[in-house]
């Protein structure tokens, strides 16, 4: 029963991933139809203007995750979650009911500080609730509802393209106002982290917390009991050194490391180019040949493949295989991925050459590209990410990894149209040199955590473990022997 509570604690989570997902994945949609052409009423500059409605956002995501670091440590996990859903609303009604272009991108980035505050706090705090064993899995969960939102965002952005006047972008613009709202109001009902619990010392809430997410048998109260211990004695071994500064970072070698591989995960998921194919995914199938229509038809059965084979792998495989070697997978898929999209564009230019075969091949690419990043990217960025640094900087360490992401977000976001109209196939070079870079500082430096609880990465990272620690971390290790032999 425990198990099937977190699981369901971490879904409603989720939610907020969800609407990282849907407002991402609408504006794709949303910047190709001709009545929101018609509200920008700009035409010459709007290539440009496009990419500041994504960038605005994406701009808006970045400081709103920074933020979140600070209001995650004052105020908690579950209070943070439910003011990313207060702003979400807000940033939504200004988009859905924007009578000039200004107000539209004030909403962008509204609804850009929301989805920062919750795409960072979202992976947090399923961290901090799940199970060791299942982290991979708990954690995986916020790719797969960004994934599922992509999946919602891009049918209602097909379906609503027939629509006429301004409710074609006003409709699916507004349709966030629900999960949003079901968020504000639900998230009151979730279980606090119980690791911030003991943080505030609030120790008799945080072992109840324990106990309700393990269950209720005497075989699970045990287990907790132990669990709950070795959180205490790690937390309580932190807070002796803990000074709440950026600092804390890279204080020690061990700390720089954490943090250079969750910084370096976040900001290699974006040398994926997969944002770039799911804010301008449209864009680039006409630049192989397709229509307007077929385009977002073709998006649409895109962002299903995502999820479905995000599903499998964070089900099956992640806390099997482990960490690393998806990573190491994904950069390699990428160079080849891209290497074989550059050549069809290049050797059968859309605007030259009606090639039918090159241009169902160059579709394929893009396809296998969502693939190979949900079997390695998608979901273990979110897990690596936030489950490499200790409580004590967990929180604005993976507000930093978080703005990592968001800055080159934002970068891809206001160049990727200008590239693709203007040198089209030579800017997927960048990203097979990127990805080639990746695989070879993945392969040489990131360290596996796969299996290990969050309070014995210390030993993965070669941090100094006092006496304290490595009794907690002891014990925990007794009690895994246990469980394996029950």
């Amino acid at each position: 029963m425990g198990r099937v509570y977190n699981i369901s604690v971490a879904i409603f989570c989720a939610i907020g991933s969800f609407l990282f997902g849907y407002d991402s994945g609408i504006i794709s949609s949303v910047i190709t139809f001709s009545e929101f052409k018609n509200f920008v009423n700009n035409p010459g500059n709007y290539d440009s203007l496009s990419g500041a409605v994504v960038s605005t956002f994406t701009g808006g995501c970045f400081f709103g995750s920074a933020a979140a670091g600070w209001v995650n440590d004052k105020f908690g996990r579950r209070v943070t979650v439910q003011l990313g859903a207060l702003v979400a609303l807000w940033g939504c009604a200004m988009q859905t009911g924007a009578n000039n272009f200004a107000c539209m991108l004030i909403g962008r980035i509204v609804a850009g500080l929301a989805i920062g505050i919750l795409s960072m706090t979202v992976p947090l705090y399923n961290t901090e609730i799940a199970p060791a064993k299942h982290r991979g899995f708990v954690v995986g969960l916020t790719q797969q509802m960004i994934g599922i939102g992509f999946i919602v965002a891009n049918w209602v952005g097909y379906g609503c393209q027939f629509l006429h006047g301004s409710k074609q972008w006003r409709l699916p613009l507004g349709l966030q106002l629900a999960p949003a709202f079901l968020l504000l109001i639900g998230a009151q009902f979730m279980p606090r982290s119980p690791r911030w619990l003991l943080e505030q010392g609030r120790e008799e809430e945080a072992h109840a917390v324990v106990l309700k997410l393990h269950g209720g048998s005497p075989d699970n109260r045990e287990a907790a009991d132990r669990e709950f211990v070795e959180m205490r004695e790690t937390i309580e071994a932190e807070k002796r050194v803990r000074s709440r500064s950026l600092s804390d970072l890279w204080a020690t070698r061990g700390m720089l490391r954490r943090t250079l591989v969750a910084v370096g995960v976040q900001v290699f998921g974006q040398f994926s180019g997969i944002n770039v194919i799911n804010y301008f995914g449209p864009s680039m199938y006409k630049a192989l040949g397709l229509s307007a229509g077929q385009s977002l038809l073709v998006q649409g059965i895109y962002g299903a493949v995502g999820p479905i084979t995000n599903f499998f792998f964070i089900t099956l495989i992640l806390d099997t295989v482990g960490r690393k070697k998806p990573l190491m997978f994904g950069a390699g898929s990428f160079v080849v991925t891209y290497s074989v999209l550059t050549a069809i564009v290049a050797s059968f230019p859309p605007d030259q050459s009606t090639n039918l075969a090159a241009q169902r091949a160059g579709i394929a690419m893009i396809f296998m590209t969502s693939i190979f990043f949900s079997l390695s990217f998608g979901p273990v960025s979110w897990v690596l990410a936030s489950e490499v640094f200790p409580t004590r900087t967990r929180s604005i360490g993976t507000s930093v990894a978080t703005c990592a992401n968001w800055a080159f977000n934002v970068l891809f976001s206001q160049v990727s149209n200008l590239a693709i109209n203007n040198i089209s196939w030579r800017y997927y070079l960048v990203f097979i040199c990127l990805n080639a870079i990746d695989f070879i500082i993945i392969a040489l430096f990131f360290p596996e955590t796969k299996g290990k609880t969050l309070e014995q990465m210390a030993e993965v990272f070669g941090d100094e473990v006092d006496p304290v620690d490595l009794h907690a971390h002891e014990k925990m290790d007794h009690h895994e022997l246990d469980v394996e032999k029950s």
